[in-house]
């Protein structure tokens, strides 16, 4: 693994890896949805979007049929924390790659016209998002858990917000935040470090300034029960409690806590809900980290009247990991269950290089995965014990419900049971 910074801040991540035949490219921008104003809630989104309806050089149709002639995949994803724009093609196209995207970040049109149109294309995928339950339940529990916070909002916005977007307000983003010093630039899998050094210090040397200030707040969490009533076959519910940052040092413990009670089919809550009591089809537990919070999140899709059943069942082995930990078996197997993950998802490049992007921007370096194994080795069941501890406490947990629930929501003192 190499790293160079430029003389205007950019960074430069890469991993040569040999025997493998593509590349992956990303330019990530450490900002998303959670640095946004509430009146521009979803404008990193389009942004991205419109990165794509051409530049200067390129019509959008040409962007898209340079990437396909050569078997390659042009893409860019917008979180709440980042943005990146990212490509996948054999090494040695690895020139085309970088100049695609770097002509769509450097020169992109933002066309009145184009901004018309996109608005459309933005405000139906959230309408998609809106008419998949599974889905929307993670930022209708982002919304009711930090509500008077950025990152309660939505990535994608709202409508009134998009429907507001207008050529000014993207230039005005661009000149703000997509500055050299919140830039990475990763690449993993066939390359030379110095050369991707070259070309992209070619096309990306000249651009300068240095970012405006994010909101630094940190969000408060709210406890509460949250219910959207829709008419639908399942309740979606989705049971959050306190979490830990990404770069916190306690993560390991919490990841660890999480793969054991609900990331397996041989987890805790897929065990005694789905296979012993047949109380849902899907049943999970995950973690989400970002700079400052985060929280561990378990969802289930399950009928109305089994609702309570099935919250007092997660909250029962809350306690029950609170109280005894786990046993040595579970322990050993969620720790081999995270490594064994870690390292099959070290075979793609695309997989390598948004690793080392995330590691330089949490933790300004790169972070070995046999580090990551020693780490996960040396947890042990007190640890696991004192994660629950400092993780599963009243005033820290919150659930959403959306669909016919039809009264069967359980009073917020239910999280009493965790004091």
């Amino acid at each position: 693994m190499a790293k160079t910074t430029l003389p205007n801040g950019l960074r430069i991540v890469s991993e040569e890896i040999p025997g493998i035949a593509s590349l992956a490219l990303g330019i990530w921008v450490q900002h998303g949805s959670r640095d946004e104003e509430p009146a521009r809630n979803g404008l990193a989104h389009f942004l991205e979007h419109l990165f794509f309806k051409g530049t200067a050089r390129r019509t959008a149709a040409q962007l898209a049929e340079e990437i396909d002639a050569v078997g390659g995949i042009l893409n860019a994803d917008t979180d709440r924390e980042f943005t990146c724009y990212h490509a996948k093609v054999l090494g040695e196209q690895a020139p085309l790659a970088i100049d695609l995207l770097a002509d769509m970040f450097l020169a992109s049109r933002l066309d009145p016209d184009d901004i018309a149109r996109e608005r459309e294309v933005v405000l139906e995928e959230i309408a998609q998002i809106e008419d998949t339950p599974d889905d929307v339940v993670h930022d209708l529990f982002h919304r009711a858990y930090w509500p008077a916070h950025p990152l309660g909002a939505p990535v994608c916005g709202t409508r009134a917000t998009v429907e507001a977007f207008d050529r000014d307000a993207c230039v005005d983003l661009l000149e703000r935040r997509y500055r050299p010093d919140r830039i990475v630039i990763a690449a993993a899998g066939r390359l030379a470090h110095g050369v991707l050094v070259d070309e992209i210090t070619a096309r990306f040397g000249g651009l300068d300034g240095r970012a405006a200030a994010e909101d630094a707040t940190t969000p408060v969490a709210r406890s509460s029960v949250t219910v959207f009533e829709r008419k639908l076959e399942q309740v979606q519910l989705c049971l959050g409690t306190a979490g830990v940052a990404a770069a916190d040092p306690g993560r390991d413990a919490v990841a660890v806590l999480n793969a054991a009670l609900g990331d397996s089919p041989s987890s805790r809550l897929f065990q005694e809900i789905r296979e012993r009591r047949g109380r849902a089809y899907s049943i999970e537990s995950f973690t989400c980290g970002y700079r400052d919070t985060g929280y561990l999140g378990i969802a289930a899709g399950t009928r109305t009247r089994w609702i309570a059943e099935v919250v007092d069942v997660v909250l029962a082995e809350l306690r029950r990991v609170k109280r005894e930990g786990l046993p040595a078996a579970e322990l050993a197997r969620a720790k081999g269950k995270l490594k064994g993950t870690l390292l099959l998802a070290l075979e793609t490049s695309d997989q390598r290089m948004e690793r080392l992007a995330l590691n330089e921007m949490y933790f300004g370096r790169a972070v070995p995965e046999e580090e990551i194994a020693r780490r996960i080795d040396a947890v042990g069941n007190d640890d696991v014990v004192a994660a629950a501890e400092r993780l599963f406490v009243p005033d820290g947990c919150a659930l959403v419900l959306l669909g016919d629930v039809r009264g069967q929501a359980p009073d917020a003192r239910v999280f009493e049971t965790l004091g």
